[in-house]
């Protein structure tokens, strides 16, 4: 039975919830950090003191300086705060950059080469090119005796001392974390335990993964590679999160951080590192959770979210309310991670993506970024190639003195000169052409995301919202709706925290799976029953074990189901442990009809994977702390705080009304052509749409069809 984090469908409703809730709700500030590539975001709800915000530069090299300059920046007071919830790109970073432990592994006799073999894929799929290295050397990979087969019966007894000499062997290779990962035990894992024990008498720190305890399913690679990614980051973790919580406590703070994970909850930082492939993804899975949160409440369920940052766009879709989830995250070739994670695809554009010429003369907008250092030309911290930031400045859509983290300021003349010089002169273009030119490419890219989450999944974007936050967003929302027909935009009260607001609204959960994969008519039900309820036993425990305030505790139950001889697998609810056969061959049955409209009675249903995940619900936080109401104006037209000339796609140069985001009275209308301005990022209007403040300070923008 794993005690850690494993794949759950997305699906669920709430099967059962707990009749007594821990303790209550906590008195004081609830702050939420989240670190970006380029800015660390912090949002502050005080229930006496009210709302504060504040955005520093990202730390790259030590990411705590940056959460502590923010927490300084909004001057919270550590000792009164009642909870820190902190997403952090650490452990993704770690990964892009190889910049891991050295990791050692020890593995069943004949299967050292499993994580390098994999699926026998190629990094490029046409020629005799491209190259992988696997995260574990193979000198790094040990093998013992020992052999389960796929009932879990022993075949061959475990190796023992076999086990303590590759242990030895490793420790003296430099390895500092190792990871346990035995053939079938995900049927049983006596063998990896029993190593795991015998490990701890020798390895000098705790960074031992057990491969079944990360994730108890079948199929060896990718379990394996999983096992893998936890053991190559979980130093790296652990060191930034025990850097950071003494920072924390050093200046007052008592209680627990709790860190975002990449499935959308939280867990202690106390316990984070035990599973550190679980915090992957995390930062994009914070702003999916709370645009599901904001528009359940503004009466959205079905949404396309875009998040737009300094770096990357991500692009998630919220169907009914629920964030969808996957257990296939491939965050690189040969790197499959299958662990629950909100389903996001993330792509190289942002306000940082610098703008090329490439070889054969055509426009390119990212990947490449400028980053935090030097960031964008407009930054003055020594950026000299134009970015996407500073085309919408040259365009009129920034305000050149709101900008934020401007360490010398740089006149629009020279941003402009910039844009000539790179691109304008290049393709034969006057500066407007260029900069519109770099705006064109860069949403072109960002649609294209959109268009992978929706279209290219069966849904159609003109049945969603788009919900547009981070620090750009805004700017390209409306656009990109127009280019896709996506009739509403949502824009939250603060677009530019909202990853940091996913922080602090999101609950403590824990995932967990177990392989039966058994035909059904052969499934012993009391098993299944007895399964379920230890994935839920062991979720409540370490909730408990955590310490945090929940206010109750919510357990989804869910099975993965496939025909027997298909490869292909559809995810069933299940609403309790006592689950009956007949429901389970019925639902499957439901569920394949709705997804290939096929009924193949003739052929076995076979029950694959078991999943619980259970959740701790933190209090609630109420979307009207983030709006200000006592700064709001009694019309709309008394938050205009000006005109200037912006430019369009169509219409080219307007003068346009420039609004106070935090003067629009609640229930206030009006339309574009607009700019609105507030601290954490400018918003678009197009010429032709129509905008509405609705009860909880949201804009919720009409844009009409192209």
């Amino acid at each position: 039975m794993p005690d850690s984090a494993s794949p759950s469908a997305p699906q669920s409703a709430p099967q059962s919830v707990s009749a007594a809730a821990p303790k209550g709700a906590p008195k004081g500030a609830l702050v939420g950090i989240d670190v970006g590539g380029t800015f660390t975001d912090l949002i502050l709800i005080d229930p006496e003191k009210g709302l504060r915000i504040a955005k520093v530069p990202t730390t790259v090299q030590n990411q705590a300086f940056g959460v502590m300059a923010a927490l300084e920046k909004a001057g919270a007071d550590l000792a009164s705060l009642a909870s820190i919830v902190h997403g952090t790109t650490t452990t993704t970073n770690a990964l892009l950059e190889r910049k891991i432990a050295k990791c050692g592994l020890i593995t069943t006799k004949g299967f050292r080469d499993v994580l390098e073999l994999g699926r026998r894929t190629r990094p490029k799929p046409y020629g005799l090119i491209g190259s992988f290295e696997p995260l574990i050397a193979r000198e790094n990979r040990l093998e013992v005796a020992e052999r389960m087969d796929a009932q879990g019966r022993v075949l061959t007894k475990l190796d023992e001392e076999g086990v303590r000499a590759a242990a030895k062997a490793l420790l003296d290779q430099g390895v500092e974390a190792v990871v346990v990962h035995f053939l079938h035990a995900y049927a049983n894992p006596a063998h990896e335990r029993r190593a795991a024990e015998i490990l701890r008498e020798i390895w000098p720190n705790p960074y031992i993964t057990v491969g079944s305890d990360i994730l108890s399913e079948f199929r060896e690679y990718e379990r394996g590679t999983t096992a893998s990614v936890n053991a190559a980051i979980q130093p790296v973790l652990d060191r930034y999160i025990r850097r950071l919580t003494d920072e924390l406590a050093a200046q007052g703070y008592a209680r627990d951080l709790l860190v975002m994970q990449g499935n959308g909850g939280t867990v202690s930082a106390r316990i984070v590192s035990d599973a550190a492939v679980n915090t992957v993804m995390s930062g994009p899975a914070s702003g999916v959770m709370a645009a599901a949160y904001t528009a359940r409440g503004a009466g959205h369920p079905n949404l396309i979210t875009y998040d737009m940052g300094g770096t990357s766009s991500d692009v998630g879709l919220i169907l009914n309310g629920v964030p969808a989830v996957s257990a296939e995250l491939e965050l690189e070739y040969a790197i499959p991670i299958h662990v629950p994670m909100v389903d996001v695809h993330t792509i190289g554009a942002g306000g940082g993506s610098l703008a090329r010429i490439d070889e054969a003369g055509l426009l390119q907008v990212g990947p490449e970024s400028a980053g935090a250092n030097p960031g964008p030309i407009c930054y003055g911290r020594g950026g000299t190639r134009p970015t996407i930031t500073d085309a919408n400045l040259a365009l009129g859509r920034l305000n050149p003195k709101g900008l934020l983290a401007v360490d010398s300021p740089v006149s629009i003349e020279d941003v402009k000169g910039a844009i000539a010089s790179h691109v304008g002169a290049p393709l034969g273009l006057d500066n407007d052409a260029a900069a519109a030119a770099i705006l064109a490419i860069g949403n072109m890219k960002m649609a294209n995301a959109i268009r992978m989450v929706s279209l290219a999944r069966g849904h159609d974007p003109r049945d969603f919202a788009l919900f547009a936050f981070g620090g750009a967003g805004p700017l390209h929302a409306v656009a990109l709706a127009r280019e896709l027909a996506i009739p509403t935009v949502l824009i939250p009260a603060r677009p530019g925290i909202t990853n940091a607001l996913g922080c602090v609204v999101a609950d403590l959960r824990h995932d967990y799976v177990n392989t039966v994969n058994a035909p059904l008519e052969a499934v012993d039900m009391a098993q299944v029953q007895a399964i379920l309820e230890e994935q839920v036993a062991a979720g409540r425990e370490i909730i408990a074990r955590e310490g945090t305030e929940v206010e109750e505790i919510t357990v989804l139950h869910d099975a993965d189901m496939q025909f027997q001889g298909q490869t292909h697998i559809l995810t069933i609810q299940v609403p309790g442990p006592d689950v009956s056969r007949a429901y389970l061959a019925e639902a499957f049955a439901k569920a394949y009809w709705e997804r290939f409209e096929v009924e193949l009675p003739e052929i076995r249903p076979v029950l694959v994977n078991l999943h619980t995940a259970v959740i701790g619900r933190r209090p609630a936080v109420p979307l009207t702390a983030l709006v200000e109401l006592e700064r709001q104006e009694k019309t709309v037209e008394a938050a205009i705080e000006g005109h200037r000339p912006v430019w369009f796609a169509e219409g080219g140069w307007q003068d346009t009304p420039i609004y106070r985001r935090a003067g629009l009275p609640l229930g206030g209308d009006f339309a574009g052509p607009a700019i609105v301005e507030q601290l954490d990022t400018t918003i678009v209007i197009e010429p032709g749409c129509t905008v509405r403040v609705d009860d909880f300070g949201n804009l919720l923008v009409t844009v009409p069809p192209a």
